[in-house]
């Protein structure tokens, strides 16, 4: 297995992984290449298509925001989500763009973009960026496809560093379930101590550690400020036109008043015994909220599902006792073997296979994390993961709007709480079971392969089309 943990989590923004994260990528490595070979001054304009399910739903998932930003050269990881608004009002006022941050152009995004439905036959999100210098010839012409988590893939290009990595083989390869456990067998490790193995090959264990708890801190942080902890948010209503109102930061309020003075809530309430529910109901929408409103989050493994990894986390730190950051660090190093499992051998886009790859992978990662820093051995990691994605099958990605909120932002809240039980059911297992890992992940990707274009992030059928927007 040839991914990194920290391929599989990367920090971005909002609200979409494949259709935010990854168009903003993509458009960065043109304007990037377009500065490497010294074609930057010769651009007077641009022309950028978009295939497929981009064309269909890029206006709510705010495709062209992404593009414009990765034009200018920003990253998903290290742009200041505060001053997005600023940077992409100006190019719709002035009508200008400062190419890789350096070369002026003209740029109106009502003529830049064009979208066709038809997608690229390589997969449904495709984007075509054309460059031409002041006589209308071509300078530079390449074409992208976003597959999901935020990874794209360059059709034309050769020059990118942006695109799905290629790292040098590890001591403990895996290419399904059975492979890692079976490693983990003939090794005597652990998911977590295999995991650690290999990110050593790229990294000092030291940097590992760091680099996974900097990614916990970032779940931790959008938890926080989708609560109004950093910030009133208790009036806001999303971006989009649907109006749909924060709901996290009164949840919290009610919530906390239960608990007590304390930051941290009680591991109980009295007079409620899904208390803890409640809590991690309130997690995962703090975190989809932030999303929707182009904010800080992780990709886990997409921006989607990016609330239900930290809500589970956060259960872990909060109503577990005894949890420590050496179990932070476990619950994401195996939370991410087991979604590179469906990142090579189904999807983790939501266009390609429906929300079951992204809510569905998220829950089966959060269940074997969980379990995993419950005491879980393999067998039982393995059932749990198994059990997550099970009860995810033929989940539909119909977003109201073509809006990562409706009905996305509850669905974590859910996948959430799901996860938390599979890891219940599978610990008071053995891990015996008829139904395995690899069995699921197949029966997800068969799935995905035959549901119609219209329940894949197209909003053209399900609740997209049953739901009277306001």
């Amino acid at each position: 297995m040839a991914l990194s943990v920290f391929d599989i989590f990367k920090i971005g923004i909002g609200p979409s992984s494949s259709h935010t994260v990854g168009p903003m990528r993509a458009a960065r490595n043109f304007a990037r290449n377009l500065d490497a070979r010294g074609l930057l001054d010769q651009v007077a304009g641009l022309s950028i298509h978009l295939y497929g399910s981009l064309a269909e739903t890029g206006a709510g998932h705010r495709t062209d925001m992404g593009i414009m930003l990765g034009l200018m050269g920003e990253a998903p990881d290290t742009v200041d989500p505060a001053a997005i608004g600023e940077l992409i009002g100006a190019v719709a006022r002035d009508h200008r763009l400062a190419l890789w941050n350096h070369h002026a152009i003209a740029f109106d995004p009502k003529t830049v973009f064009s979208g066709r439905v038809q997608p690229l036959p390589e997969h449904p999100n495709g984007m075509r960026f054309i460059a031409r210098d002041d006589r209308g010839r071509t300078v530079l012409d390449e074409r992208y496809v976003s597959i999901g988590g935020g990874f794209i893939r360059a059709l034309d290009s050769i020059e990118t560093d942006e695109t799905v990595p290629e790292h040098e083989p590890m001591p403990y390869p895996f290419a399904n379930a059975a492979e890692l456990m079976a490693q983990c067998a003939r090794h005597g490790l652990s998911i977590p101590q295999l995991m650690m193995a290999n990110e050593t090959t790229l990294r000092s264990a030291d940097e590992v550690r760091a680099g996974v708890l900097r990614i916990a801190r970032v779940m931790d942080d959008a938890i926080d400020r989708g609560c109004g902890l950093q910030g009133d948010f208790a009036d806001e209503i999303l971006p989009g036109g649907l109006k749909v109102r924060r709901r996290a930061p009164a949840l919290y309020r009610e919530l906390k008043a239960k608990s007590g003075e304390s930051r941290t809530p009680c591991p109980s309430s009295p007079d409620d015994v899904m208390f803890a529910m409640d809590w991690v109901n309130l997690y995962a929408m703090a975190v989809n909220e932030e999303n929707a409103a182009s904010g800080r989050v992780v990709t886990a493994p997409t921006n989607g599902a990016s609330g239900l990894l930290p809500a589970v986390l956060r259960y872990y730190r909060t109503f577990i006792p005894g949890w420590s950051e050496d179990g932070v660090v476990d619950f994401l190093l195996t939370a991410a073997a087991i979604g590179f499992l469906y990142k090579e051998n189904a999807s983790i886009s939501g266009a390609e296979v429906g929300c079951q790859g992204e809510v569905g992978v998220a829950c089966s990662m959060a269940a074997a994390g969980l379990t995993a820093v419950m005491g879980g051995t393999v067998a039982q990691i393995e059932n749990a993961a198994e059990i997550g994605m099970e009860h995810n099958l033929g989940l539909t990605c119909d977003p109201v709007g073509g809006l990562v909120q409706i009905p996305c932002i509850e669905r974590n809240a859910m996948g959430g709480n799901k996860a938390i039980n599979a890891s219940r059911l599978a610990l008071h297992g053995n891990g015996k079971h008829h139904v395995t890992l690899d069995m699921v992940i197949e029966t997800m990707r068969q799935t995905g392969a035959d549901m119609k274009s219209k329940y894949k992030e197209t909003s053209r059928g399900g609740l997209a089309v049953n739901v009277v927007e306001c």
